[in-house]
């Protein structure tokens, strides 16, 4: 049985003969990302500081509401992505995003430059409690930037993808592979260039220039992608996926009691080269089996009501998320790693981080270290190892997608115990100084020591973090690819709030008795080494878990074909 539906089929022809699209569009689309994230990014690093210092909060609160907007932010790129692939459409969510991110970052500014939108002094030394006008223009920066993240990550990778598709070159996995890498190494560059320069003038010239910066990015940001509207290849959003996982799950819900034969009847698309569907979670098949042809369809062959008939185009295309959750959740405790932003900021700022005499890194920019250990193992990874590796070996030298994730999963758990190790002497060394009560004290610990930290780290989210989202944007449909390209996303968005979490408790229950937390202010007195240990543990367990669920998961898929292709194309 074949489903109506002619005007959804994808029109290749228009797609081969357009001037639109192509090489020379991608610019604009990774520079609009790359301006966001130099702006966003900009802003992370000190936030900690910004809030312990401009409202007076403790450690432990201000970190779990970075927690939270880091939560936020990670998050509504997967509404976003499937408000583009079903509804909006990739272009629109990028514009949307862009203007949504403008305005967030317009509103942290006037906290900065608007005298009494922060409860403390300019010192930091005098702080009252916060009032209704001061919380909600925080709350309302921090959520306008989240939804304007959700709105140009969710799309940016699938829409610079659409431009390219012409070329028909996606069928070949390396290629896939390298388009990903250097997407990610440019964007890593925007961000070690926006932290290193945005830190930069948050600590020399002020919160008020500093996030004028950001503003100033976020704007050029916009530009960058407007400006070329007309040269964009468009594809209309097939509606109605999120309505189409719905009517599977309640049709197969329905027609639970229906016995499978070895007759069945399968409902097809129009020109799907999917005629049965999978065996795996065969519950689910039963939404498409046509139980009653005259009560189910119309004398065309099309179903009267699609809550009690569904195509196996649609069934798998429900398979093909829910077989991935395993898979996606081991992502989460190595976002859980990569996602502690404020303690290594403390840590850094109480240590030695002189270059020459009379110029030092800002302890906020430290994290750069990370993002181009990402860039260097990126490229020394496709233009030395694959290379090599394919002339020694005769065949094709790069690691298979689960096989990078794994050796990442390991990395990740290696720079926690080098974390720990690095922090248990820089205590030590603080109390022999006699600085356990001046957590403002400067060591004569070198912060250079956290570098190591800092390159395996990288080297872990550029395996793991890569190869996620290379095998989730070849195990997805095409009509699902900026759902792909974001999932990721949602295990940081979940890491953040386990971080939170896990922060949470160690502060309660380490605290109990009057005794010092493992998280305190004080850093001196603190523990972050056990904190850094626990970590460890749990990154370890994470990575025999992954070793249980890849093996669950079975041979990989990476044929597109198996799924319609549903989008037309809008010029201009």
């Amino acid at each position: 049985m074949e489903e109506n539906s002619s005007d959804r089929n994808i029109m290749r022809e228009p797609l081969l003969g357009t001037s639109n699209g192509g090489l020379k569009t991608l610019p604009f689309i990774i520079a609009n990302e790359a301006f966001e994230k130099a702006a966003s990014f900009g802003l992370l690093p000190n936030m900690i500081l910004y809030l312990m210092r401009g409202y007076g909060m403790e450690l432990a609160t201000g970190s779990n509401i970075i927690f939270f907007w880091n939560a936020a932010t990670n998050f509504t790129p997967v509404i976003g992505a499937f408000l583009a692939d079903s509804y909006v459409g990739r272009f629109w969510m990028i514009g949307f995003g862009s203007i949504f991110s403008f305005l967030g970052m317009i509103f942290l500014w006037l906290t900065a430059i608007i005298p009494g939108a922060t409860p403390c002094d300019d010192s930091g030394s005098e702080c009252k409690s916060w009032n209704v006008f001061q919380l909600t223009l925080l709350v309302s920066a921090f959520g306008l930037m989240s939804i304007g993240a959700g709105g140009i990550r969710s799309a940016s990778l699938a829409f610079g993808a659409d431009q390219l598709l012409k070329k028909d070159n996606f069928s070949d996995a390396g290629i896939l592979e390298r388009f990903l890498n250097w997407y990610y190494s440019a964007c890593c560059g925007a961000v070690v260039v926006g932290v290193l320069f945005v830190v930069y003038i948050q600590d020399h010239f002020g919160w008020k220039v500093g996030f004028g910066v950001s503003v100033v990015l976020m704007l050029l940001s916009a530009l960058s992608f407007f400006s070329a509207s007309t040269l964009y290849i468009k594809f209309k959003a097939k509606a109605g996926s999120l309505i189409a996982f719905a009517q599977v799950l309640m049709v197969s819900w329905k027609k639970r009691n229906l016995n499978f034969s070895e007759d069945e009847l399968y409902y097809q698309s129009k020109g799907s080269r999917l005629l049965i569907p999978s065996d795996k979670l065969r519950f689910l098949n039963k939404a498409c089996i046509v139980g009653n042809a005259e009560e189910e369809l119309t004398p065309d062959g099309v179903a009267i009501d699609p809550w009690n008939l569904c195509t196996v185009n649609q069934v798998e295309e429900v398979k093909a998320l829910i077989k991935v959750i395993p898979m996606w959740s081991t992502g989460i405790m190595m976002s859980v790693t990569t996602t502690q932003f404020t303690f290594p900021v403390l840590q850094a700022g109480s240590m030695d981080r002189h270059i020459t005499s009379n110029f030092q890194v800002p302890a906020g920019s430290f994290g750069t270290f990370t993002v181009i250990s990402i860039i260097l193992w990126i490229a020394i990874y496709d233009r030395i190892v694959i290379p090599l590796a394919t002339k020694i070996t005769g065949k094709p030298g790069q690691l298979s997608v689960r096989k990078r994730m794994g050796v990442g999963l390991i990395l990740s758990f290696m720079s926690m115990v080098v974390c720990a190790i690095i922090e248990g002497v820089r205590r030590e060394t603080a109390i022999k100084e006699g600085f356990s009560d001046d957590p403002k004290a400067v060591t004569d610990m070198s912060a250079y020591w956290l570098l190591f930290h800092h390159w395996i780290s990288g080297m872990a989210e550029a395996l793991f973090l890569v190869g996620q989202n290379e095998f989730f944007y070849s195990e997805f449909p095409k009509s699902m690819s900026s759902v792909a390209t974001t999932i990721s996303g949602l295990s940081t968005s979940v890491a953040s709030l386990f971080a939170s979490l896990i922060m949470s408790s160690i502060n309660s229950i380490t605290s109990k008795g009057g005794k010092e937390s493992w998280v305190s202010s004080n850093i001196n007195r603190a523990h972050f080494d056990y904190y850094y240990w626990l970590l460890a543990g749990l990154s370890f367990l994470n990575f025999l878990y992954y070793l249980l669920c890849s093996r669950a998961y079975g041979p990989p898929s990476y044929d597109q074909d198996r799924f319609e292709d549903n989008e037309e194309i809008i010029e201009g």
